[in-house]
């Protein structure tokens, strides 16, 4: 079969005219801004949601803009996932479709299971699990509805299958939003809509308390690849999942992390002593 120019197979996949509008949530800084930008280079029109920080959302959208694409912005708070969610339903309408949803919002933990109020538990699942459900119903039902397929994927963490002491609640909302993509694969697949999870690791951004920082070199012993990851890493793997070549992925978990997660065995047999129990 002939290939085309951006990498398709002529004849494969019915569905790759899908529209070329993406939204990522939570894209004011780190690997949400870096998708926003890497999405519009790719010829993706924007839209982008925040929570709080008007200054760094407008750094993405400057950015973004510079690629020559149409950027919509929408505030919301996946606290409320219901009234957050329907920031996604106001960026579509406002760019006229969406081909690419990219659930990236998202909040951690740090505190052991027996100190973590219900409180703290549900709102921890609100923005990492129930927003990502709700924001993926409404981006899903628009693409089912136009017939041209499409493409979710959520940003979720190596925590998705590996656990952290002092982050139950985060791991266990990551690893629901692991097997939420892998249903939402099985169920969209007849409408050529792909799902799928990227799974960093240690990525140099707010989150791990490296704001706007280049990942240190050498810095980490026990990775591999002995550095954190830069957010643009992740969004080239976005990125990927993104594109009409990548219709035959779909389900799946792609972990960008240095090779951090081959570390169990290894890493478990060279502690020295139990400091780990403290997170």
């Amino acid at each position: 079969m002939a290939g085309n120019g951006d990498g398709r197979v002529a004849g494969v996949n019915a569905f790759d005219d899908y529209d070329r509008v993406a939204v990522v949530t939570g894209a004011d800084s780190g690997i949400g801004r870096a998708t926003a930008v890497r999405l519009a280079h790719e010829g993706f029109d924007i839209g982008i949601t925040y929570h709080e920080d008007e200054e760094g959302v407008r750094k993405t959208e400057e950015e973004a803009r510079a690629a020559g694409r149409r950027v919509a912005v929408r505030r919301h708070d996946l606290t409320d996932p219901v009234r957050g969610s329907e920031a996604v339903k106001g960026l579509i309408d406002e760019l006229g479709g969406i081909g690419v949803l990219v659930n990236n919002a998202g909040t951690g933990s740090g505190e052991p299971l027996l100190d973590t109020g219900y409180e703290r538990w549900r709102q921890v699942f609100s923005v990492d699990l129930d927003g990502p459900f709700l924001c993926s119903k409404i981006a899903a039902a628009h693409m089912r509805d136009a017939g041209r397929g499409g493409r979710i994927v959520n940003v979720s963490s190596v925590h998705e299958e590996f656990p952290r002491v002092n982050a139950g609640a985060y791991c266990a909302a990551k690893g629901g939003l692991k097997l939420l993509t892998r249903v939402l694969a099985l169920e969209l697949g007849l409408y050529g809509i792909t799902a799928n999870t990227v799974a960093p690791g240690e990525i140099a951004t707010p989150m791990t308390d490296q704001h706007e920082e280049e990942p240190a070199l050498d810095s980490r012993a026990g990775y591999p690849v002995s550095r954190p990851g830069h957010a643009y890493e992740v969004a080239d793997a976005i990125a990927f999942l993104a594109r009409p070549g990548s219709s035959y992925v779909t389900g799946a978990s792609l972990f960008v992390d240095g090779g951090l997660t081959l570390m169990g065995p290894q890493a478990g047999g060279a502690l020295q002593d139990a400091t780990w129990r403290a997170g």
